[in-house]
């Protein structure tokens, strides 16, 4: 089963439930979906463009968050946390920093990589493999640290 077809089927389940925090959050994947399948490049997305979509919801919803936590409106705060555990609920499990490191220690090796002006041959590498297991912010700090440390 595709990820567009199970998002659907959950959305039926959510309206079912009457489950309105996870109804809103899996509407904005399908609104999300449906924005990129008729932006003009392609009719058919697969799931790696789908959990791109996901990873970019969730990061929009965790920056929401820090906003209303600033503005002093938990509720809203919690509702966009909320929201953004169902949509982790769709993505690969995230790598730990240990993890992480250890795979761009092998892509550093990997890529001949000596030097903090090596990090664009890295990263490039990097962002292909890790995608969707590990956030670029994070992919981009440890190479960088590996890279100054040799």
């Amino acid at each position: 089963m595709s990820l567009e077809t199970r998002i659907n089927e959950d959305i039926k389940a959510a309206m079912l439930a009457k489950e309105k925090v996870r109804l809103t959050a899996l509407r904005a994947v399908k609104a999300a979906i449906l924005i990129a399948k008729t932006d003009g490049s392609s009719h058919e997305i697969g799931d790696d463009a789908i959990l791109k979509i996901m990873q970019k919801l969730v990061k929009q919803r965790h920056e929401s968050a820090g906003l209303y936590d600033a503005q002093q409106r938990p509720e809203l705060a919690a509702n966009e946390r909320e929201e953004a555990s169902y949509i982790e609920s769709y993505l690969p499990k995230q790598m730990e920093a240990a993890e992480l490191e250890e795979a761009l220690k092998g892509i550093i090796a990997q890529v001949g990589a000596a030097s903090p002006s090596d990090i664009g041959k890295v990263m490039g590498v990097a962002t292909k493999q890790l995608s969707g297991r590990a956030d670029g912010r994070a992919i981009s700090e440890a190479v960088k640290r590996l890279l100054a440390s040799m």
